[in-house]
Formats: structure tokens, C-alpha cells, sequence
């Protein structure tokens, strides 16, 4: 069921741009609660490179840049924010907002991509990030109508920083063990495998069906952190 789990986010992250976390951190929190944070993080550092790899022609070189500028602030925000709030308080506000930015997103014109919208866009993807592990959505918002390819790879190479971000961090605070990485040498083929579906079908999904996919993976991490929230 774990494998199933991480199979189908690692599809969806390779699809649309995110989904893992989404998708395979609640289940392995329930059925094999020893893999969350660290073991699941450090498996998502090979998905990350993979979505990299495999399109890095189509980073968007010049948004990346201030979405990772924009994206150390926000991490700095989100650290204190969870210093400061209840963990249920901050699920409520991340669900909303990311609620809140589906519905923007279908009734406003498309934001362009520039220096403001990047650096914004990195700082809430930070801040979500560090608070609620759902950092992909605001960066698949911003990219909703370019080309798949430039989707998710630029959200790849932004998902992989702030990986390896995480990972530093777990380190130092301790959170990261000898267990961690075999738990996490486990879960790569189901990894792997998700990715590789993912690479045989993006074609048909760029088809009319990314930004749909994009808003309703959205949705459904928002329903589900606003729920963790309040339950």
C-alpha cells in the first residue's frame, strides 16, 4: 500500500509538476509513519532530478532564478511561522489559500512571468513549503498555461532546490538516520516506476489536460490540508 502510495504520487509529480507529497505522505503517515519526513524527502530527490533531466530544455532559466531568490525568504517566513502558530491553525490558513488561488486562477488572466510575479510566487511556495510540505501548487499555478514540458520542469528544478533544502535541514536538526536512507532506497522503485509512467503518458496529458489536472491536484491538496487543519 506504501509503494502504491508513493507509485501514484511520484506519477501525478511527474504528470503535472507535484503531487507527491500530496498524495504519499498521508498514507505513509498512517501505514509506515517511520518514513515521514526524512526517508520520503530523500527518495523525492531522485523524482525531482529525474523531472529535471528529463526536460531541462525547458526550464524557464530566467523565472527559476527568482523563484528560488523568492523561495529563501519565504522558507525564513514559514520557519517562524511555524515557531508561532498552532500546526492546525497554519493547515486551516495553507488550505485556504491555496483554495483561494484555484479560484484566481480560473477567473483571472494568466499572470505573466516575471521578476515580481517569480519572486512572489517562490516566497509563498517557501513559506507553504516549510509550513505544510505542499510547496508545488503556487509555482504549477503560476506556469498553468505554458507548455507541460516547461511546467514541470521548471517546478522540478524548484521542487529538487528546495529538496535538498529540506534534507540539509533534517540533517542538522538530527531528524535524519541510517534507517531513513534504506527506508528511502525502498521506496525509489516505486519512484522510479511512477516517473517512468509518467514520461510514457505527459504526452497525452499536455493534450488539453494539464491545466485541468493542475487545478484539480491543487484542489484536492488544498481540501486535504484544510482538513488536516480541523480535524
Amino acid at each position: 500500500m506504501a509503494l502504491t502510495a508513493v507509485l501514484a504520487g511520484s506519477f501525478v509529480q511527474g504528470s503535472v509538476g507535484f503531487g507527491v507529497n500530496i498524495l504519499a505522505a498521508p498514507l505513509l503517515a498512517f501505514v509506515e509513519p517511520e518514513a515521514v519526513p526524512a526517508a520520503l524527502v530523500i527518495a523525492a530527490i531522485p523524482l525531482a532530478l529525474g523531472m529535471v533531466l528529463r526536460e531541462h530544455r525547458h526550464v524557464d532559466r530566467g523565472g527559476l532564478t527568482w523563484l528560488l531568490m523568492g523561495r529563501v525568504p519565504g522558507t525564513a517566513l514559514g520557519a517562524w511561522l511555524v515557531a508561532m502558530l498552532a500546526a492546525e491553525s497554519l493547515a486551516v490558513a495553507v488550505g485556504v489559500l491555496v483554495l483561494v488561488s484555484v479560484a484566481m486562477a480560473v477567473a483571472a488572466p494568466p499572470i505573466p512571468v516575471n521578476r515580481t510575479s517569480a519572486l512572489t510566487i517562490g516566497a509563498v511556495s517557501g513559506a507553504m513549503g516549510t509550513t505544510a510540505a505542499i510547496g508545488g501548487p503556487p509555482v504549477a499555478l503560476l506556469y498553468q498555461h505554458h507548455p507541460g514540458p516547461v511546467l514541470r520542469a521548471t517546478s522540478g528544478a524548484v521542487y529538487l532546490a528546495g529538496t535538498v533544502l529540506s534534507v540539509a535541514a533534517l540533517a542538522v536538526a538530527g531528524q535524519v538516520d541510517a534507517d531513513d536512507v534504506r527506508l528511502a532506497l525502498v521506496l525509489l522503485p516505486a519512484i522510479g516506476t511512477g516517473l517512468g509512467l509518467a514520461t510514457l503518458l505527459r504526452h497525452r496529458i499536455d493534450t488539453g489536460l494539464l491545466r485541468p489536472a493542475v487545478l484539480v491536484v491543487a484542489v484536492v491538496a488544498g481540501v486535504a490540508t484544510l482538513l488536516r487543519g480541523l480535524t
